[in-house]
């Protein structure tokens, strides 16, 4: 029997994304996403609970991450869950990311989109394809 380990978030990044490249010169991208979610609570009052997730890009999308994402820019992330661990001064830690397997921006906050959509940095050009070039 199979299984399936799937993720989506949408939410916001905390930090500028973290570009590194592996001995191998494998390009890898991290940053935290925020994500958050309002309801009810038992007394009765709003509130607002924000989730913070640790994002990992590899290869080219990493490069595409560290190119066009910066802190306050919204995002989709489409991936997988990891659990890993490590060993620091004699204690163990468990960690948690999310390994991105695909990334589309939203057009949320951030330096460089104030006030207009930003332009996809893949896919086809703003404008569509001319008249002339359509095969029928």
């Amino acid at each position: 029997m199979a299984g399936l380990n799937k993720v989506i978030l949408i939410g916001n990044l905390g930090s500028d994304p973290e570009m590194r490249y592996t001995a191998s010169g494998t390009a890898v991208c991290k940053f935290s996403l925020a994500t958050s979610r309002k309801f009810t609570g038992k007394d009765g009052q709003k509130q607002e609970k924000t989730e913070w997730h640790r994002i990992v890009a590899w290869t080219k999308l990493a490069e595409i991450c560290g190119q066009y994402l910066s802190k306050g820019k919204q995002v989709m992330i489409e991936g997988r869950i990891d659990y890993g661990s490590y060993e620091k001064d004699g204690v163990k830690h468990y960690t948690t990311d999310i390994i991105a397997e695909n990334m589309q921006m939203l057009g949320g906050p951030g330096p460089s989109n104030r006030g207009q959509e930003p332009e996809p940095p893949f896919g086809p050009p703003s404008g569509g394809t001319p008249e002339d070039d359509i095969p029928f």
